[in-house]
């Protein structure tokens, strides 16, 4: 099930203000730029793709996402991208890439493990021989989780002008692997506040390489930032995979 912040068409079109260019994007920017085919899984409203066209990539670039509202926002932005609506259940590909990224923490998306082996499985597919696939995952020893509070609001202009505040809040406890929190949008221009509920899985560095090795993946890197600083598993914030297919 798509999250209503990205399934709401109005929610859409705040994305790219509440999740500005940062050095993460810089950093798959790279990688981009230097493959000839690149799948970008989740690619939500395009971005990452977008910036690559704009800076001079001529190969191929294929963005998938099941959230209609995104891709909205993709293809108005980027017609010569090929934005494709499903995902990789819906949609196959056959060694048609050789780099495929899923950028955004979008990988703690998938909660159950099947749904994590479907994922790779089709990423596999899709990539050629020695193909690589670059995702991050938030650390769990860095508990990212306990930031999230109400009283630490971001506030962004809608495409009127108006001002939209921005929150997030855990709802209950942790459980396991999965923390389950709100996100929370507040405007004058509406009549009520527009709140999504949603589930993310935060797996360590030694199950995502069983995952991996288990779906034809090895690791051929790891680190910690998006600086390529090696990963810590007690200090780093961030665990950056680039998988190879074996």
């Amino acid at each position: 099930m798509v999250d209503h912040s990205y399934a709401d068409l109005e929610l859409a079109r705040l994305y790219d203000a509440l999740n500005g260019w940062g050095p993460d994007d810089d950093f798959y920017l790279d990688l981009v730029m230097s493959a000839r085919a690149v799948l970008d899984v989740g690619c939500g409203t395009g971005r990452l793709l977008r910036g690559a066209r704009a800076a001079g990539h001529t190969g191929r670039l294929t963005g998938v996402d099941p959230a209609a509202a995104m891709l909205v926002q993709a293809r108005r932005a980027a017609p010569d991208v090929e934005w494709v609506l499903g995902d990789l259940e819906s949609v196959r590909w056959q060694g048609e890439f050789d780099l495929a990224v899923m950028t955004g923490h979008a990988f703690q998306e998938l909660l159950g493990n099947e749904a994590v082996r479907r994922l790779l499985a089709g990423v596999r597919s899709a990539l050629a021989p020695g193909g690589r696939f670059v995702f991050e995952t938030r650390n769990p020893a860095a508990r990212a989780w306990e930031a999230w509070t109400p009283d630490r609001v971001h506030e962004i202009a809608d495409p009127y002008g108006a001002e939209v505040r921005v929150w997030h809040e855990v709802a209950g406890p942790v459980v396991g692997d999965r923390v389950t929190f709100t996100e929370t949008f507040s405007s004058e221009r509406w009549d009520r506040d527009r709140v999504s509920r949603s589930v993310l899985r935060f797996l360590d560095a030694d199950a995502l390489d069983a995952f991996l090795a288990e779906a034809g993946f090895e690791v051929a890197a790891r680190y910690g930032d998006w600086r390529r600083g090696p990963y810590a598993p007690a200090a780093s914030r961030e665990i950056v995979t680039v998988a190879r297919r074996a």
